[in-house]
């Protein structure tokens, strides 16, 4: 199977920038909707008169739209039932608490409020700005650690794909209002793993072809040739964590469906960059530094 991706790459460029674009839009005009664990929320402590399941009570805060609330039963053993639950949800207002007390007690019986009060974010701004920072370390270390193994072009290549697979998954959230919470950061942690990863197996596949680069062979054949040695691993690879996400998001529970749509869209746009962007990228560049020099060598000839 012959792979031109080299040839077309400003194609696969256009394509990248035709799905960042709306989503960058969006993040600066309409910003993030983000979950309880970053806004705070409000906290209740119900008593119910006979025993409830978590499923049972989710099944009411859907229809009110509260679905990514975090439900936790008072239980002296494991039992999947009991009359005492907390519940964290967005901060509701005192008619909205009221309908939903009015609905739950229609739908699950007589309960007691033992406490409803408002709380802080579990993720403040300055929890928030130290993730930030560390990432930035990480990336800087990833940068050290593949110059030292490959080369700097090659690390700077990897670490835009990954930039690239972030701001997909960010700008898909921020376009269709997705709500982010704590584990979402764990989801974004887990695509730059997945990427990095993707996009070093291509690289590591370039290397080793250039030990035995024929002359008589471009280099665009080359880095074509090492991508379609690497293509089956892909998607054999893609699939295998598609599964397993995809079984999460369509079969898990509500509470987890927005930290596997995340993996989900990381894990495809992981594979993506590493084929169609990674090494495009690198060649690009590769070719940029050829021509400069062949423009300095003609100037200093003359």
């Amino acid at each position: 199977m012959k792979f031109d991706i080299i040839g077309k790459r400003y194609w696969w460029f256009a394509l990248s920038l035709i799905v960042l674009i709306p989503g960058l839009i969006s993040m600066a005009l309409q910003g993030f909707n983000l979950g309880i664990d970053f806004t705070g929320g409000t906290i209740l402590d119900l008593k119910f008169a006979s025993p409830v399941t978590v499923a049972q009570v989710r099944e009411v805060l859907v229809d009110h739209r509260l679905e990514n609330s975090v439900i936790q039963l008072v239980s002296t053993d494991q039992a999947e039932t009991s009359n005492n639950l907390f519940i964290r949800t967005h901060v509701l207002s005192n008619d909205e608490s009221q309908i939903l007390f009015t609905d739950m007690e229609k739908r699950l019986g007589a309960f007691e409020v033992l406490r409803s009060e408002k709380v802080g974010a579990v993720m403040g701004s300055e929890l928030t700005q130290q993730a930030l920072l560390n990432l930035a370390v990480v990336c800087a270390l990833l940068i050290a650690y593949i110059s030292y193994r490959f080369e700097y072009k090659i690390a700077v290549s990897a670490i835009l794909a990954i930039l690239h697979d972030v701001l997909i998954v960010l700008g898909i959230f921020s376009l269709f209002h997705i709500e982010m919470d704590s584990s979402f950061v764990a989801a974004i942690l887990t695509v730059i793993g997945y990427s990095m990863n993707e996009a070093i197996v291509v690289f590591d596949r370039i290397r080793e072809n250039l030990k035995t680069h024929r002359k008589t062979e471009s280099f665009q054949d080359l880095v074509n040739r090492s991508i379609g040695q690497t293509f089956t691993r892909t998607i054999y690879t893609l699939l295998t964590v598609l599964f397993a996400c995809g079984s999460l998001h369509f079969f898990g529970g509500e509470s987890t469906k927005n930290f596997s749509l995340a993996m989900l869209i990381g894990f495809l746009s992981g594979a993506y960059s590493a084929i169609f962007n990674a090494s495009p990228i690198w060649v690009t560049w590769k070719e940029y530094d050829e021509r400069k020099r062949a423009v300095l060598k003609t100037g200093g000839s003359k």
